[in-house]
């Protein structure tokens, strides 16, 4: 039985160039996108033993934000936030995730380097 109270694993500048963007000239060339993703693990999920075969697979989890993240071309970065967000929990055994996409150089009046979204979700019930 561990003594720990709770288990989070954060993985940050997952890194992949994708066509995201409200214009079709921001669609029309891959652009760089990074994600930092937060889950939290049931603590009954921490390995028992010091063992890679038994600890929370990250390499996978990072292959699965970029497959989500290219798969398809979206307007906003809400809606490939929330994408990434059901993915993680259909596909690993998080009960909450946070994800951060950020696009640089957004389409803006001034100058701005870049923009991100953040949102958070938990398994649901």
């Amino acid at each position: 039985m561990s003594i720990a109270q709770s288990y989070r694993i954060r993985l940050e500048g997952i890194r992949f160039r994708a066509r995201h963007g409200v214009s079709r000239a921001e669609r029309g060339l891959p652009q760089d996108f990074v994600v930092n993703v937060e889950v939290s693990l049931p603590v009954s999920a921490l390995p028992r033993t010091d063992a890679l075969a038994k600890v929370f697979d990250y390499d996978g989890l990072a292959n699965l934000v970029v497959d989500e993240g290219t798969r398809a071309s979206y307007k906003l970065l809400e809606i490939l936030a929330e994408r990434l967000i059901t993915r993680i929990l259909a596909d690993t055994p998080a009960v909450a995730v946070t994800v951060q996409v950020k696009k640089f150089g957004p389409p803006t009046s001034v100058s701005v380097d870049a923009v991100s979204v953040e949102l958070t979700a938990n398994r649901p019930a």
